[in-house]
């Protein structure tokens, strides 16, 4: 089960390596929307990074293992969406899995010309209070979402877009569009009106 305090504390540290190195990282999935008050259930926390992964998410990887840390690189074919995956951690469960993990999540293929919404929401987003740890904006927290296209990524937006009814809907709207495939942003939004007097 996920300590929250443990897995921020990770992340905290794995975001301070990745500054070490030159590049900037930010919250994204549940911790990212726990910030913009929706908490759910959730196995890790996750980083968004968008840097070239043979070179820089290797060092990275380098950098937390020369740590103490333990990791997991599942670095990118030519049709991944995503730039790799580095999973990071520091304790196992009595059955050797790890706990508390930090997913650091790569949204840059170079072998992949499609564009995503990940290095421009991380070059948005905005420190925490009182942490090294920076949460990428609502707008682009949506747009990430969208990208994903999951079913319990379209029902995190609508929960979202809910509890933060002061949320700027256009630039929701100009953010998120190029990410919406399937045209679903204006359904989720009517959906997030209906729930949004449940928040008030």
């Amino acid at each position: 089960m996920l300590d929250p305090a443990v897995s921020l504390a990770l992340a905290e540290q794995v975001a301070l390596a990745a500054r070490k190195l030159g590049f900037d990282s930010a919250l994204i999935g549940a911790a990212a929307l726990a910030v913009y008050r929706y908490t759910r259930g959730t196995e890790d926390i996750d980083l968004a990074v968008s840097i070239e992964p043979w070179s820089q998410l290797r060092a990275l990887e380098q950098a937390l293992v020369s740590a103490g840390r333990h990791t997991l690189a599942r670095m990118p074919d030519d049709d991944d969406p995503l730039g790799g995956v580095l999973v990071v951690w520091d304790s196992e469960d009595e059955s050797g899995e790890p706990e508390d993990v930090v997913e650091v999540v790569n949204f840059h293929n170079p072998a992949r010309r499609v564009a995503s919404p990940g290095a421009a929401a991380i070059a948005r987003a905005e420190y925490l209070p009182g942490s090294p740890l920076r949460c990428v904006k609502i707008e682009d927290l949506v747009a990430l979402k969208l990208y994903a296209g999951g079913l319990s990524d379209l029902a995190d937006i609508v929960q979202l877009l809910a509890r933060n009814p002061e949320t700027n809907l256009e630039a929701v709207r100009v953010t998120a569009l190029p990410f919406d495939a399937e045209n679903r942003l204006e359904t989720l939004i009517a959906q997030a009106a209906k729930l949004r007097s449940r928040y008030r």
